[in-house]
């Protein structure tokens, strides 16, 4: 059996009770070393065979896996934070599917929600946005042209943007491209929830010298948005001449 395990945004006690779980009876463990906190593998039991794949190729990581189940052992394939998102989980799914392998998945903490609770955020805020855009900018791996930063900030929803730290510079023109103003509040947050986070405010104009004024050149998210502002409209849930199915309105 193969475990994809979210092992969460950084810190080691936010990997779920089910993952740890999984840590713990694995015989083998494939982690991704240069995101997943090695804090995590203190869990492994004594014997098991640690892989980092932050040096290997996906036929080697499924080679892995495969020899693995032949010798009827549990592994467990560590991904940093959900593997849903950003994860390159589906090729491996789909290759132990081919071989017959069984497999599931364990959910974790997302950056994002790390992120969020560093900055003590909240993305939906009524009257502000009620939509989260999860994205990246185009990289060695290439976004359909639909889904690039200017069109997707034409919606003005809140955005949380990963794996674009190396090209702010880009980022901001593609930003204010697709309707951002550059005064436009964002944040960098560098390694949420590690003991080293970083959190740098600053506007959509500024996220390039922000970073470069910090020394942020990766493992960072960037989230833009009225969001982060002051302000926003009350929540009608927990308004007193508001009816739910707990609760009469007062008034």
């Amino acid at each position: 059996m193969v475990h994809f395990v979210g092992a969460g945004s950084g810190a080691p006690d936010l990997i779920t009770l089910r993952g740890k779980s999984l840590l713990e009876e694995a015989d083998v463990i494939i982690y991704a070393g240069s995101l997943v906190n090695p804090a995590l593998l203190d869990w492994a039991q004594p014997g098991c065979n640690i892989y980092n794949s932050a040096a290997m190729t996906l036929d080697e990581v499924v080679a892995v896996m495969e020899l693995a189940e032949q010798d009827g052992k549990i592994t467990v394939r560590l991904h940093p934070g959900d593997p849903c998102v950003y994860g390159a989980i589906r090729e491996q799914m789909d290759r132990l599917g081919a071989l017959g392998i069984p497999y599931d998945v364990c959910p974790g903490v997302s950056s994002f929600c790390g992120a969020a609770a560093a900055l003590k955020a909240e993305y939906t805020l009524p009257e502000v946005s009620q939509s989260v855009i999860i994205t990246r900018m185009a990289g060695k791996t290439p976004v359909p042209e639909r889904e690039s930063i200017a069109s997707l900030a034409a919606h003005g929803a809140t955005m949380v943007i990963f794996l674009s730290t190396g090209l702010l510079e880009e980022l901001a023109a593609e930003l204010i491209r697709g309707g951002c103003r550059p005064d436009t509040t964002a944040a960098i947050v560098y390694k949420a929830t590690w003991p080293d986070e970083k959190i740098l405010r600053c506007t959509v104009g500024t996220l390039a010298e922000t970073a470069a004024a910090n020394r942020i050149k990766k493992t960072a998210l960037i989230v833009v948005g009225g969001c982060l502002g002051e302000d926003y409209a009350l929540s009608r849930l927990y308004a007193d001449d508001f009816s739910t199915e707990f609760r009469e309105a007062r008034k």
